[in-house]
């Protein structure tokens, strides 16, 4: 018996968001964050690791997300951190009852994981958070 929906499991699924503003969409995933960046006719399609592709698009009336768009896992998020403070990332602060950051933005688990949140130039909210193999 087939499921419905089985002709989406061969399917190569894509994430896609919108931004206010497609030049510095591409000026910050290329230049600050070092990920490829191809032009396309409606946006932009990032690589963002393994061949994984999401796409911007953009949206005049574009509103952020509340909530975490992208997320990139790294061995060491102490260290992305760092890096990408250097580069001029910004890391969200949160001292909220279920979100509590360091001064550095970087919210620790009790299972020691940890989590950092920034913003794109649109306001959409990214993280780098522990990797998990």
């Amino acid at each position: 018996m087939k499921q419905h929906g089985s002709v989406l499991t061969e399917a190569k699924a894509f994430g896609s968001f919108s931004v206010n503003d497609l030049a510095k969409a591409k000026a910050f995933y290329r230049d600050v964050l070092g990920l490829e960046v191809a032009d396309r006719p409606e946006g932009l399609e990032l690589e963002v690791g393994s061949g994984s592709k999401v796409f911007v698009y953009p949206k005049p009336d574009h509103t952020p997300a509340t909530f975490t768009i992208l997320n990139f896992p790294v061995e060491n998020v102490d260290s992305a951190v760092e890096r990408l403070s250097s580069s001029g990332v910004r890391f969200e602060k949160y001292d909220l009852p279920q979100i509590k950051t360091d001064p550095k933005g970087v919210m620790r688990n009790q299972d020691g994981t940890a989590i950092a949140w920034f913003k794109d130039p649109a306001g959409n909210i990214l993280s780098v958070l522990d990797s998990r193999d």
